[in-house]
């Protein structure tokens, strides 16, 4: 009995969970049915719009900035060479490196002796050839009065030798008197001969004595000349660089001893492309004095110069490319040459061109301004300059737009946009960030100023006076760390 109990409630338990399952069945299969028969309906599409940065496009005349790297040098640079061979006996107590000199000082003396010997031999040449010139005139005085006497000589022999003739004519003279007479004339005109010739040999004697006395003063200049050469004198106002030499030293000729240079006619020489030069031209091809600013970055503050350009290089240079300017620079204070500097060069004005950050402008020419409904739109625009992180351009109906700050591949034209505009909002910063140092930082930073060497004085006082504020400009005490190591 118990078995057939326990067995009829399995049974029953059986058959209610088989009609369990077949009730969820139902229920699933009715779902899916229902699910299937259901008419779908899409969502409603929704427009991307993408935020970007506008910047308004204000159309005026600018002047573009060429920005390019120079080197500065002396326009009077001179090599101090020894003109004669020799041993240095004096020097100036500036002859070193670094020394300041002015025009006319002795810096060097060779010792002059042998010079010196020379000129007192070539001035005894000059007495003896003058000696020898008085002589000649002398003799040539002499020998034109013996051929005055010998002339007159001849005269009287010619006279009477032409008695004689008439004597002879008129049956009174005889015929050997008359030859007696002939022949004395004809030795009187030989003896003037004679004396003529002797004319011309003191007169030969003269040039000679004449070629010999200049001869002789040519000799006594070049002594001279090389006497003056064992004084090495300074040509101009100027610092000596790479001083070569030392008391007592023998010197050969032409030895350099030293570079003598003008710190105060500065140049800058910087070199351009070829078409950055062709825009610093005229109309007629020649190159612009155009002004410009060369700015020396010294241990946290800027030395500035500026400067005109005074002409070009006449050829590109082996293995270079472009063109190589000079300018002359004014105001050059701390400039040393050899410094290597930023150099920006003032372009001819261009007008009605709009300034615009370099991201704005695309590969093919455009950039993208806001239109109607918030789209963009493509405007055509002629690429004039790059300067820096912006560039110049001008375009048919670009004046007044907001143009897209930053283009990206995923913008284009007819793309709605969100708008965020700068420029007109936007709150700029009233001037450079400053810093309150401590007392152990600012005095780390006084004490590496101080203690720079290479740093002009000016420099070192406006640094100095500016670490002294409460607040410190934040740039300038990045740029004097960095040169720490701090």
């Amino acid at each position: 009995m118990r078995f057939l109990r326990q067995s009829l409630i399995g049974l029953i338990l059986t058959a209610l969970t088989m009609a369990l399952l077949v009730f969820a069945g139902n229920l699933v299969r009715g779902a899916v049915q229902e699910r299937l028969a259901r008419e779908t309906k899409a969502p409603p599409a929704r427009e991307r719009t993408f935020a970007v940065t506008l910047v308004l496009a204000e159309a005026g005349d600018v002047v573009p900035v060429l920005e390019t790297f120079g080197e500065v040098q002396s326009r009077r640079t001179l090599e101090l060479r020894a003109a004669v061979a020799g041993r240095v006996i004096e020097m100036a107590d500036s002859f070193e490196d670094g020394g300041t000199v002015r025009a006319g000082d002795v810096l060097v003396q060779v010792d002059p002796a042998d010079a010196q010997s020379t000129l007192d031999r070539v001035q005894a040449d000059i007495s003896d050839a003058k000696a020898e010139l008085r002589d000649a005139q002398r003799a040539l005085d002499l020998g034109r009065d013996d051929q005055a006497a010998a002339q007159e000589q001849a005269d009287l022999r010619q006279k009477a030798y032409q008695r004689q003739v008439d004597l002879e004519t008129r049956g009174v003279g005889t015929a050997a008197a008359v030859e007696t007479a002939e022949l004395a004339a004809s030795s009187a005109r030989q003896a003037v001969l004679s004396r003529r010739q002797a004319v011309t040999a003191a007169e030969a004697r003269i040039d000679q004595a004449n070629t010999t006395l200049a001869r002789t003063e040519i000799a006594l200049a070049e002594a001279k000349r090389r006497l003056a050469d064992t004084t090495l004198r300074a040509p101009f106002d100027g610092t000596l660089s790479l001083t070569n030499v030392a008391l007592g030293r023998l010197v050969s000729g032409n030895e350099k001893l030293a570079d003598l240079v003008d710190p105060d006619a500065l140049e800058v020489s910087f070199r351009v492309s070829t078409a950055q030069y062709a825009r610093l031209l005229d109309a007629a091809g020649n190159l612009l004095n155009a002004p410009l600013v060369a700015t020396l970055d010294v241990a946290g503050i800027d030395l500035q110069a500026t400067g005109i350009i005074s002409r070009a290089s006449v050829d590109a240079g082996e293995a270079q490319t472009g063109r190589l300017v000079f300018a002359r620079l004014s105001n050059a204070r701390g400039f040393k040459p050899g410094d290597f500097v930023t150099v920006g060069v003032e372009e001819p004005l261009l007008r009605d061109v709009v300034r615009l950050p370099s991201s704005a402008w695309g590969a093919d020419g455009t950039v993208l301004a806001l239109g109607a409904d918030d789209r963009l739109e493509t405007v055509a625009v002629e690429l004039l300059r790059r300067q820096g992180d912006t560039i110049l351009v001008r375009g048919d109906g670009l004046a007044g737009r907001e143009v897209v700050e930053a283009r990206s591949p995923l913008l284009g034209a007819g793309i709605a946009v969100t708008p965020l505009r700068i420029g007109r909002d936007a709150v700029v910063p009233a001037g450079p960030e400053m810093l309150e140092l401590s007392a152990e930082r600012r005095a780390r930073l006084v004490a590496y100023v101080e203690g720079n060497d290479r740093m002009p004085q000016e420099a070192k006082a406006r640094v100095l006076s500016q670490l002294a504020e409460p607040q410190v400009p934040a740039q300038m005490v990045a740029r004097i760390e960095s040169r720490m190591g701090g």
